[in-house]
């Protein structure tokens, strides 16, 4: 049976959004871990994984337009909201660059934070894990965020996270939590 101060917890959703190839992945997964490791209830969801599972109802190509995209961000955020109300934390890792989905997130989930992480597209090519941009390049691909699909940047992002190259992401979850922490303590 869980703990009567864990049930009475209240939910939080970080929201970890950039473009393919910025680490959005990989912060989220190094914070859910060290969450874990301090007792927190941490739900990870991934853009990639989600799309896989919403997608698989409605596949079709014009999903992957803004109109398509959108609506899942929609729904990822909807999600979050359900799992945090439950008193867990959520660390989503989704692109989701939409103005509506970042207003729509302050004013509908729990304790949200947005880290954005910004990171020049000559790096993103560089990196290029799933072969995006080498595909955009090629034509093999469209609706691509950041190239053929406009995104909008956080205006209000609670940290804006800029390149460098030097920085590990050790360094990024210590910097991630304090700024979590501060969130926390001033918000009490």
């Amino acid at each position: 049976m869980r703990d009567k101060r864990q049930s009475m917890k209240k939910g939080r959703v970080i929201w970890i959004t950039g473009l393919s190839g910025a680490g959005k992945t990989t912060l989220a997964g190094a914070l859910a871990v060290r969450l874990r490791a301090c007792g927190e209830p941490v739900v990870l969801l991934d853009g990639d994984e989600l799309r896989e599972v919403f997608m698989a109802v409605a596949a079709t190509a014009q999903n992957h337009g803004r109109a398509g995209r959108l609506s899942l961000a929609m729904q990822y955020a909807r999600l979050c909201r359900v799992i945090a109300a439950q008193g867990q934390v959520v660390v989503i890792a989704t692109i989701s660059l939409f103005r509506e989905v970042h207003a729509w997130n302050r004013a509908h989930l729990p304790d949200y934070f947005e880290v954005y992480l910004n990171v020049p597209l000559e790096e993103l090519r560089r990196r290029d894990p799933k072969g995006i941009y080498r595909r955009f390049d090629a034509g093999e691909l469209t609706h691509v965020a950041g190239l053929d699909l406009p995104i909008d940047e956080p205006e209000d992002a609670d940290w804006t996270v800029e390149f460098d190259s030097g920085r590990p992401v050790a360094v990024l979850v210590d910097d991630l939590l304090n700024r979590l922490n501060r969130k926390t303590t001033y918000e009490n």
